[in-house]
């Protein structure tokens, strides 16, 4: 069968040109379609850090400003005026561990459900494949992430702390728990928001219960403390969230030298099962998130073109 355009019939490729590379457009590689259709990511990622910073005079400075405020607000409120520094070594550590995740988390989450809608104009117009969207919202969350990185490299080596490979192991573990569970909810709000605008809303309130129910504020075993050898407390060690955070606090604070001299004399200061606690449960949880998003996904994208 052959395709017809304004210039008269369009030959697909034959077998030789398709052992050769060539293939006839719009064909659909389902959750492949990012790995194979590399080059259109990178536009997309592109133009989404030149549309975030039209206009704007500070541009990627932005990344460092916004969590700066987070970190002196929460520092000052809890640190303190609550004087949860006070009962907690090094608590900017601890403290700025958990809002990098959180910021990730937020920011993969809230771009990816609104990557659909917010190519309304590329996706009812012309063929690309609906999964290079919130992928590549991930792919910009991460080049904000970096920066975040950073700081918080350095403000870890002025407490003392040390790279790794107890270090090393639990930030890669955090890392790829954390993607793999925020792109697979990425991925079902993302197809349930182009039917139901109102999603977009119920993901700002997650992010914004996420940031009280996971030990980025406080220390987990103030949560054992109110709630352990209840289900609530096995609800709360299970989520997955909570289990990055820990990981983060296990690569950057755990092993700084004035948390190491304190948890010597007080263990309550960490959680139970040091070093890497839940991870196991965490990937499990993060991987069945990212099949059922990407099954929910595969299924709407169909129906993307006329939702919106």
């Amino acid at each position: 069968m052959t395709a017809t355009g304004a210039e008269g019939p369009a030959r697909l490729p034959n077998r030789e040109e398709q052992a050769a590379g060539w293939r006839a457009p719009g064909q659909d590689a389902g959750w492949l379609n990012p790995v194979r259709e590399r080059f259109l990511l990178r536009l997309l990622v592109r133009k989404e850090l030149r549309v975030r910073y039209r206009g704007s005079a500070l541009g990627m400075l932005w990344s460092y400003v916004k969590p700066a405020v987070q970190f002196i607000v929460f520092y000052i409120a809890l640190g303190v005026f609550l004087q949860l520094s006070r009962d907690t070594p090094a608590y900017a550590v601890y403290l700025f561990s958990g809002i990098v995740v959180i910021n990730l988390f937020g920011e993969v989450f809230g771009n990816a459900t609104r990557s659909i809608t917010g190519n309304q104009a590329l996706v009812s117009k012309i063929y690309l494949p609906s999964e290079l969207f919130p992928w590549a919202s991930m792919i910009v969350a991460m080049v904000h992430f970096l920066p975040q990185l950073v700081v918080l490299v350095v403000g870890a080596l002025l407490f003392g702390w040390l790279p790794s490979t107890t270090a090393a192991v639990a930030f890669v573990l955090g890392i790829i728990i954390l993607v793999v569970f925020t792109m697979g909810l990425g991925m079902l709000t993302a197809a349930l928001n182009a039917a139901f605008r109102d999603v977009e809303n119920f993901v700002d309130l997650i992010v914004m219960v996420a940031t009280w129910l996971s030990p980025v504020l406080y220390r987990i075993s103030m949560v054992e403390d109110a709630i352990g050898g209840t289900i609530w407390w096995w609800l709360y060690q299970l989520n997955p969230l909570t289990i990055v955070v820990e990981l983060f606090h296990v690569a950057f604070w755990r092993f700084a030298p004035p948390v190491a001299d304190a948890v010597a004399a007080d263990p309550s200061l960490t959680g139970p099962g040091e070093p890497f606690g839940l991870w196991w449960a965490g990937l499990l949880i993060a991987v069945a998130t990212f099949v059922i998003g990407t099954v929910v996904f595969e299924r709407a994208k169909r129906r993307f073109a006329q939702e919106l």
